[in-house]
């Protein structure tokens, strides 16, 4: 038998309030392993999006690289390569901002 089953067979340990503190436990469990993790994730890729400039070479979420050829307030404009095809994008659509291998050795 589990040791969370023996806690709840227990008569004495939760009273007349029968599963009501261990429900709130599994929400604050809840909330420390999924809600709090993805808040933190949130903040970081709004910062991230916050930091864009020109020059900065950025992934979407469609998996197109490319450079920042201009930030307006919400749009960018990506410049591809081989062609130099320039496409526009919403901030939101930016997954990563992606740097070279060479530029973080030098």
């Amino acid at each position: 038998m589990s040791v969370l089953a023996l806690l709840l067979a227990l008569p004495g340990i939760f009273g007349q309030m029968g599963g009501l503190p261990f429900l709130l436990l599994m929400f604050v469990a809840m909330y420390f392993l999924l809600i709090a993790p993805n808040q933190r994730k949130q903040k970081t890729w709004a910062a991230m999006l916050a930091k864009l400039k020109t020059g900065d070479k950025v992934t979407t979420n469609g998996g197109i690289r490319g450079t920042i050829v201009s930030v307006k307030d919400d749009l960018l404009v990506i410049k591809t390569q081989p062609d130099g095809v320039k496409l526009e994008f919403v901030k939101s659509a930016i997954a990563a901002v992606t740097t070279d291998d060479d530029s973080i050795k030098a």
